[in-house]
């Protein structure tokens, strides 16, 4: 038995219930196959076992009142994955589906992206199984505020600086942030995603949504291919897929889809993003109403996917963003995909695709930019944000654009290059698992056994 697949299968005895944990492991320790036979010190000095636990696991609980003058009671997580690189770096969800499992499968990712961005950041990651949909501000506000009355003793500046992540934007960001002031008496860039007003980047919105789009122009770029004319797809409605909607059209692709959990739209004429920007970021709205004010898209209902599918996916494209969410895009899904034609799959949203799903387009050897590569972008942009904190100096966002541009080629040329070492050099997700394992690890050696 290989020393990947011992360390996998410890995992899975000590964590049972993880299955997300358990499947964010495997991907990465099944490509990293190559380098540990190649090097023999990272099992001498056990690197994987190091891996795989993070440094700390802090569960706390939220106790908050809500307008009915009522107490809730939410739980709630930070896991401190690995700092050998630099200070922990990742962002904090709030969703119902939030547990440890979740978290730790986000957190051990967040490793890897944050090595790839050439940038200073450890991995960790955080949240809390409180659901912000249909909450009041004043609601939000009390829970951000009661989170942070126990987080506040464990992040700082150098330390740990938690960011944005499904659930928590730019208004949840302000009321952590200020809960923060308040308790340490202090105004230091502890959390990324801030107001322009008070320490934040320009371009930090765009980020994640603009750099899948960046790593897919890199993708094709290195097989003579442009986005330009091109029809792509595009999950979700957040934030990531917004930008990566409006990145698309700037770059002269047309987009035809957007989806949230309620269902997906069609739009054969290409996505109105400022209709898309009025429902999701202004109204705070299902996607029905697009459909009701475009007569060019057609609106689906989830519970109307054929079994084991997502709708979007089913659209024939030259190009895919699965921007939502883990695992919703199927391995029936990725034969769908190619069979209708589809050359390039960036992915904006944190480990999309199945591990199945991956696996067939590794083998097609399509364009297929993996998670941890392709939406670095966000934390990209996070890091020089920290950056801009510490010597108190806003960028403009040309410069910052600029940055982020370059990083996500830096990203896509480090993994090409790795993964032509070793002799696949279409795989990408082997090119990136082990040029961000090699610098942590490598690092974690130098810094000995503690």
């Amino acid at each position: 038995m290989s020393y990947a697949q011992e360390v996998l299968n410890r995992v899975k005895t000590n964590y049972p219930s993880q299955v997300l944990f358990h499947q964010a492991v495997e991907e990465v320790l099944e490509s990293l196959s190559p380098e540990l036979d190649k090097n023999k010190k990272y099992q001498q000095n056990a690197i994987l076992e190091r891996l795989v636990v993070p440094d700390r696991e802090i569960h706390f609980r939220v106790s908050w009142v809500d307008d009915a003058g009522k107490v809730q009671v939410n739980r709630a997580y930070r896991i401190e994955f690995n700092s050998a690189i630099g200070p922990y770096k990742g962002g904090l969800r709030f969703h119902p589906s939030v547990n440890e499992g979740v978290i730790k499968f986000l957190g051990f990712e967040q490793i890897f992206k944050n090595s790839l961005t050439t940038l200073a950041m450890g991995g960790g990651k955080g949240g809390s199984d409180f659901d912000p949909k249909g909450k009041s501000d004043g609601e939000i506000m009390r829970f951000c505020q009661a989170f942070m009355n126990e987080l506040y003793r464990h992040i700082g500046a150098t330390t740990d600086v938690p960011a944005g992540d499904i659930g928590v934007g730019g208004r949840e960001i302000g009321y952590l942030f200020g809960q923060y002031r308040k308790l340490t008496n202090r105004f230091d860039g502890v959390l990324t995603g801030k107001a322009l007003g008070w320490g934040g980047s320009l371009v930090r919105t765009e980020a994640t949504g603009y750099g899948s789009v960046y790593f897919a122009q890199e993708m094709l770029k290195a097989r003579g291919e442009s986005l330009e004319g091109k029809v792509c797809t595009v999950s979700g409605s957040g934030n990531v897929a917004i930008y990566t909607v409006e990145k698309l059209q700037q770059l002269g692709a047309k987009p035809v889809t957007i989806s949230d959990s309620k269902g997906m739209i069609y739009d054969k004429d290409g996505i109105d993003l400022a209709l898309l920007k009025e429902l999701k970021e202004v109204k705070r709205t299902s996607l029905e109403e697009y459909a009701q004010k475009r007569s060019s898209a057609v609106y689906t209902k989830a519970s109307d996917y054929k079994a084991g599918t997502n709708g979007v996916w089913a659209i024939p494209c030259f190009a895919a963003f699965p921007s939502a969410t883990q695992n919703e895009l199927s391995l029936e899904d990725a034969k769908i995909l190619l069979q209708n034609g589809c050359q390039c799959v960036s992915e904006g949203a944190n480990m999309p695709s199945t591990i199945e799903a991956a696996h067939y387009f590794i083998q097609a050897k399509i364009c297929y930019g993996p998670g941890k590569a392709a939406n670095a972008g966000g934390v990209a942009v996070s890091g020089l944000e920290m950056a801009q904190n510490a010597s108190m100096t806003p960028w403009s966002f040309e410069v910052v654009d600029e940055r982020l541009q370059g990083i996500m080629r830096s990203i896509f040329t480090n993994a090409s290059q790795t993964a032509a070492e070793f002799g696949e050099p279409t795989n990408l997700v082997l090119g990136a698992n082990i040029a961000g394992f090699r610098k942590v690890a490598n690092a974690m050696i130098d810094q000995g056994v503690f």
